[in-house]
């Protein structure tokens, strides 16, 4: 729970060769970017894109993010990738690290001894970065947020220039308005809704609650201002 930025890529890539060209320019532009730390590329075939099978790799969270699901009468399965081309970044103290790639899934799969397709079709990524807590004051505030959250939105504007954005859904606002300040206020605003909402498992469950918001050196603040806002003072649907 936290404000987050939810993409999805896609190539039209006809070889891992071009694919893995598209990843290096991606991450070429990440160089550019002031993201604390840009991963090295990596690649991975076969079993070694099940996340379940490289427990103890540094690489498991974006082995995570890169399978997929499918539904299948209202049930949903995973499905692993059979060859993935991605890199790592981290845009900062407090931020969920922002991960980027293509990945090639089949188009079928056994489901309860029936063979299903996925409808997954060439090279595609889908991913999300929670860059919520980069605002707490002792991971650098509002300003680091912004550097964070911004910088991930680079990114998704360079993977637009490539042609390989598919959808965007910002949480913020900002990948719409482009608005800084708005942007500083709605994080401001989420902080304080998510510190009410955990003050209240708190006072039910006990102290032994905790979230990242809990850290927050201001939270006993955050949360009273949570608890006098009501729900229409938001401006929100």
């Amino acid at each position: 729970m936290g404000l987050t930025i939810h993409y999805s890529l896609r190539s039209d890539a006809r070889t891992p060769r071009a694919a893995r060209q598209v990843v290096e320019q991606l991450r070429a532009r990440a160089l550019d970017l002031p993201l604390a730390e840009v991963g090295d590329l990596v690649e991975f075939r076969g079993d070694d894109c099940d996340f379940d099978k490289v427990e103890r790799s540094p690489h498991r969270w974006l082995l995570i993010q890169a399978s997929q699901h499918v539904e299948r009468n209202g049930c949903h399965y995973r499905v692993d990738p059979m060859h993935v081309i991605a890199f790592s970044t981290s845009p900062g103290n407090g931020c969920e690290d922002a991960n980027f790639g293509l990945c090639r899934f089949p188009s079928v799969i056994e489901i309860e001894g029936l063979r299903c397709r996925t409808g997954l079709k060439g090279w595609t990524w889908k991913s999300f970065c929670k860059t919520q807590y980069a605002s707490n004051p002792e991971c650098g505030g509002v300003e680091n947020f912004l550097r964070c959250h911004l910088s991930v939105i680079g990114m998704l504007d360079h993977a637009t220039k490539l042609g390989i954005v598919r959808e965007v859904s910002d949480e913020g606002g900002f990948y719409e308005s482009r608005n800084v300040e708005a942007l500083a206020k709605e994080v401001g605003e989420w902080n304080e809704m998510i510190a009410a909402f955990a003050g209240r498992f708190k006072d039910m469950l006990g102290d032994g609650v905790e979230s990242e918001i809990t850290k927050f050196p201001d939270f006993e603040h955050l949360e009273a201002k949570g608890r006098s806002n009501k729900p229409e003072d938001r401006d929100t649907p």
